[in-house]
């Protein structure tokens, strides 16, 4: 499961530098000013350049790779249960999977937001529904809360 979720990533790291690349490069690319910041009916409030936009594919980027070398680390981390001999390699599996999951979610929603952003340029206002955003975060916290019940579960039962 891992790897597929791995593979949807590096998935969403394509799209996320092609819509940056296209937006800067392509034929129809950004020359006026671009969205930065969004009102909470959708309008667009901040404004920046059309370089603003290399910011999020860094920002997703430096977030992948710390996750990933956090992960190679996961006798270190954290567990919100008593860990025992019996149960450590489950919850470890537990938690480099609650990683992965996260890491795929992050990073689609850093692909989401920068499509958002461009094409809101293009169109001068926002061009999608704004109940997408509150889907991303329940479903980053659905993540999470489903993954520590689970390592509860592991650890009563080991």
């Amino acid at each position: 499961m891992r790897r597929t979720l791995e593979a949807v990533s590096l998935g969403a790291f394509a799209v996320l530098f092609w819509v940056t690349y296209h937006a800067l490069h392509g034929p129809d690319r950004l020359l006026a000013r671009t969205p930065t910041h969004f009102d909470a009916a959708g309008n667009p409030n901040g404004w920046g350049s059309p370089s603003s936009l290399l910011l999020l594919p860094a920002l997703a980027l430096a977030i992948y790779l710390l996750i990933t070398v956090v992960s190679q680390f996961p006798s270190a981390f954290n567990y919100p249960v008593r860990v025992t001999p019996e149960n450590r390699p489950r919850l470890e599996a537990l938690t480099l999977q609650m990683i992965a999951w996260l890491k795929t979610e992050i990073i689609c929603l850093f692909a989401w937001i920068q499509r958002v952003i461009v094409e809101s340029a293009r169109q001068g206002r926002l061009s999608v529904s704004l109940a997408e955003m509150p889907l991303f975060i329940l479903a980053i916290f659905g993540t999470i809360a489903w993954h520590i019940v689970a390592m509860f579960r592991a650890a009563r039962a080991g």
